[in-house]
């Protein structure tokens, strides 16, 4: 994928290097494999050529671990010499290389098994490498569970490696602190990760227990911990169910806790990453000066960067949330902005589920196709089930073109798994207006109060409390919220709440017009 400067990304997960040619880069060296040199701002550094080679097989490892026989059959093909040899090789590289920019060396040595680059961990001048996560092994607390504890790690790490916000550390150079006490920010600096999670497994009778949590890499915080119990019988349908919890839990803990890192620590950042998660940090605050700050943010990362899936579809995302609810537009046309935005993200969007979901749904909603806008958002859930936002926005697509009681079903899969999620003022205010659709008006407001005690700035919250409560015929309370939503979006009429919402089937929003209307909403 070509980027700013002309620059193509490696990616196996995350960022590795920024590669032109066949030139690799890390921090501020470049490795000319075809030249078989090494140069460093500009200036030639003196390394070997089996040094060379055992460097570029570590880059190419895209940070994963890479064993040690593999290395001495790069270095020396067909040959054979003592460990030792390899060993004297990786310490004068080590020398050449110096530290990175964290403090320690660029190669990191994992104990009985090999070596690793921590290049994927460094920022290039153009982009910015995604927050890493190890999975531990957990503990096993019980004779005979240690291949049942194994199970969970491998099924979490498969639902992990599903997410694009993040790169997860391949089992193989986690597995390497089996049984070994060592602190999660000794693990973190060795795997050159931000977020560890670790856990136990223990067996009782007919019962399983497994603890999670997730620890802050740098200072050992716990962001995170749960526990999750299944009966015996039951295995692989509670190796499941604990990989979906996790992921649905600790995707947005992290998104959050970068969110908030990239406010702190680098609030006048230009990097198309930090950038982004600033932005959507905005975006979901759900007011309209906050979304167009958070837009403008992600229109300037896309002059770094304009082919990145993830700043298109919040883009998109920042647009299409803007029209469905009715605040003031940006530019001269944002609804034809917000369909380019998307159909550039799924042009990009390389089988990211988030990426897919929100383009989606920016077909779906303001731009009117149905057709492409559902298989976009079929394709997501289907790439990453896990994936809230995919769940969620899947869900509101069956909500106005396909089958109410998928959707229905989408949110309460989504609320069972992280109640606590970013967009759970979404899926409970979609349950809410799938009872509105079915006339069951009571249930409807108590799924409503449910969002906007989430969220109080979530317009479409409103828009339920308003319409139930006036079809119950409860006119005093229809009013009170009618004025708190009124505050919320000023000129807010029923023919700009219409205009947001698709139109495929009118029956889907009519009994949200019409409670909006008897209530006393103007039609504008």
């Amino acid at each position: 994928m070509l980027g700013a400067r002309g620059y193509r990304r490696i990616t196996r997960g995350t960022i590795l290097a920024i590669m032109t040619d066949q030139r690799l880069a890390f921090g501020s060296f470049v490795l000319d494999p075809a030249r078989g040199s090494l140069m460093c701002d500009g200036k030639s550094v003196s390394v070997g050529q089996r040094g060379l080679t055992l460097l570029q097989a570590l880059l190419e490892a895209g940070g994963e671990v890479v064993p040690k026989a593999e290395l001495m059959e790069r270095a020396w093909p067909g040959t054979y010499v003592e460990e030792g040899n390899l060993t004297v090789q990786i310490a004068a590289l080590r020398k050449c290389l110096g530290d990175a920019p964290g403090g320690q060396p660029w190669i990191a040595t994992v104990p009985r098994v090999g070596y690793r680059l921590l290049a994927w961990r460094a920022r290039a001048k153009d982009a910015a490498a995604l927050p890493g996560l190890a999975v531990l092994p957990f503990e096993s607390l019980g004779a005979g569970e240690d291949g049942f504890a194994d199970g969970v790690v491998a099924e979490i790490i498969t639902a992990l490696t599903r997410f694009a916000t993040f790169a997860v550390v391949s089992r193989t150079s986690s597995s390497a602190y089996r049984a070994r006490a060592v602190d999660t920010r000794t693990v973190a600096a060795e795997l050159g990760v931000s977020y560890v999670l670790q856990g136990s497994v223990r067996q009782g009778g007919e019962r399983v227990r497994i603890n999670a949590q997730l620890v802050d890499g740098a200072s050992g915080a716990h962001l995170w911990a749960e526990r999750f119990d299944g009966p015996r019988a039951e295995v692989l349908d509670v190796q499941d169910r604990i990989a979906a919890s996790v992921a649905a839990v600790v995707e947005p803990r992290i998104r959050r806790a970068e969110v908030e890192r990239s406010l702190r620590e680098r609030p006048e950042s230009v990097a198309a990453y930090d950038l982004n998660v600033k932005a959507l940090g905005k975006v979901l605050r759900e007011s309209p000066e906050d979304n167009a700050e958070g837009y403008a943010l992600l229109i300037d990362a896309l002059v770094v960067d304009p082919e990145n899936p993830q700043l298109l579809a919040h883009a998109a995302f920042a647009l299409e949330h803007r029209i469905v609810m009715g605040w003031p537009q940006i530019g001269p046309d944002d609804a034809r902005a917000c369909v380019e935005l998307a159909r550039r993200g799924l042009n990009h969007a390389a089988g990211d589920a988030a990426v897919m979901a929100h383009c989606g749904i920016a077909l779906l909603q303001p731009g009117k196709d149905y057709e492409s806008g559902m298989a976009a958002l079929e394709a997501a859930l289907a790439a990453n089930p896990n994936d809230l936002i995919a769940v969620t926005l899947a869900g509101i697509g069956h909500l106005h073109c396909g089958r109410v009681a998928t959707a229905l079903e989408l949110f309460h899969q989504a609320n069972a798994a992280n109640p606590g999620h970013p967009f759970a003022h979404g899926f409970l205010c979609g349950i809410a207006h799938v009872h509105m659709i079915r006339g069951t008006y009571e249930e409807a407001l108590v799924w409503a109060a449910r969002s906007r005690a989430v969220s109080s700035n979530f317009a479409c919250a409103y828009w339920m409390l308003v319409a139930g409560n006036a079809h119950l015929g409860r006119m005093v309370e229809a009013r009170h919220f009618l004025n708190e939503l009124t505050k919320l979006v000023p000129g807010l009429t029923i023919a700009k709440v219409q205009t947001g919402q698709p139109a495929k089937d009118p029956s889907r929003i009519a009994a949200i017009l019409e409670g909006l209307r008897l209530a006393g909403l103007d039609e504008g």
